[in-house]
């Protein structure tokens, strides 16, 4: 059987959270909004607790947690939740950058129908914006900045910290899209200058369905987000419905054992992606971007001459890879993060990603390199 390298799409659910969950489903099913008996208090009780681990994580207070179903809806929240206030205050430009997740572009591109002006930054040769760009392009009438902590194709991590110092003196409103970073990159997104961080579950061994969105405090004063759905009031007005109580205390046991097993799962990750690298140089292997500004859980490579859908194929039994982000690879197009990198076109074609965790088996790389040169000969 293959070993899974596809943990940026999904990764699988850590056994000390699924036995939270299920917990959950089978014993305490109580609806956290009942008040009057002890199954709902319970519920509730148990929501607040994990609303206290997934803020632990990012140093916030539990109010400023919003449960969403996962990073897509988030960015959505965050960004269309501010068309309001925009329009309201004339603020109407927008900074992103070229290597966003489809969840932040797609919603910059209804809002750039709706009369709002889109500036996005290309990324530097090593897959990282420039933070000097970032603060090049702010406006007077910014509304906000967007940008990614980790790549999801290169898994170059972005300089979030650098990019919230130069927004020191600018009332922009600063969203990180977190889905790939939050509980692997840990003080990046401590920084109180971030307004908005974006969270999905399931890129953190808990289950699809569940995220949040941080949506920080200046002072006393809640940014002025208007709520994308109506009715019932929960989640302060800004994510109304029913709490799914048991994928609440996943994704808030998912966020405890990230701070408690950070560095153990870094230096597991960091062993395998030194493996991946010696393997794939040995067939002349080329990385995107500089691996140093990748996470130790990622690696994505070309192979000179080789294209990367005969080479998926060819090492299907082998080991589980993509060749770009899970949400358009229904359809394959061509990377519009390796694009706006400026790579050549057969790089493009040919880019690997490969993406692991803490509960990835041994990979048998030897098998891998024997694969792809009979492919090459």
């Amino acid at each position: 059987m293959a070993v899974y390298l596809d943990c940026n799409a999904t990764t699988p659910v850590d056994p000390e959270v699924e036995r939270e969950f299920l917990h959950f489903v089978r014993e305490e099913f109580g609806n956290a909004g009942s008040r009057t008996h002890e199954f709902g208090a319970r519920a509730k009780q148990a929501v607040q607790k994990a609303r206290d681990q997934v803020a632990a994580v990012v140093k916030c207070q539990r109010e400023e947690v919003i449960f969403t179903s996962g990073a897509t809806e988030s960015n959505n929240l965050a960004l269309l939740g501010l068309r309001e206030h925009g329009e309201k205050t004339r603020r109407k430009h927008i900074v992103a950058t070229a290597i966003e997740h489809k969840a932040v572009l797609e919603p910059l591109e209804y809002l750039e129908r709706q009369g709002f002006e889109i500036t996005l930054v290309s990324p530097e040769a090593d897959g990282a914006v420039s933070a000097e760009k970032i603060a090049g392009v702010l406006r007077p009438d910014t509304l906000l900045v967007s940008v990614m902590h980790v790549n999801n194709e290169t898994g170059i991590i972005q300089p979030i910290e650098s990019i919230a110092t130069a927004l020191t003196r600018h009332e922009a409103f600063f969203h990180v899209d977190a889905a790939q970073g939050f509980g692997k990159r840990i003080v990046d997104l401590q920084n109180r200058r971030i307004d908005f961080i974006s969270i999905s579950a399931h890129k953190i061994y808990a289950p699809k369905g569940i995220g949040a969105l941080i949506v920080r405090r200046r002072g006393y004063e809640r940014p002025p987000l208007t709520p994308l759905v109506f009715g019932g009031g929960q989640e302060r007005g800004l994510r109304p419905g029913t709490l799914p109580v048991a994928l609440i205390v996943a994704l808030g046991k998912a966020a405890e054992l990230a701070l408690r097993d950070g560095d153990k799962r870094f230096a597991l990750c960091s062993a395998i992606k030194q493996e991946a690298l010696i393997a794939f140089g040995k067939v002349g292997g080329v990385t995107t971007g500089n691996p140093v500004k990748s996470l130790p859980s990622t690696l994505n490579i070309a192979i000179p001459g080789l294209d990367s859908e005969a080479v998926m194929l060819a090492l299907k039994d082998l080991i589980a890879i993509s060749n770009g982000s899970a949400c358009t690879s229904q359809n394959y197009t061509v990377s519009h993060v390796l694009v706006a990198m400026g790579l050549r076109e057969d790089h493009v074609r040919g880019a690997l990603r490969l993406s692991w965790c803490h509960l990835t088996p041994k990979v048998n790389w030897s098998a891998v390199v024997r694969a792809i040169k009979a492919m090459k000969a």
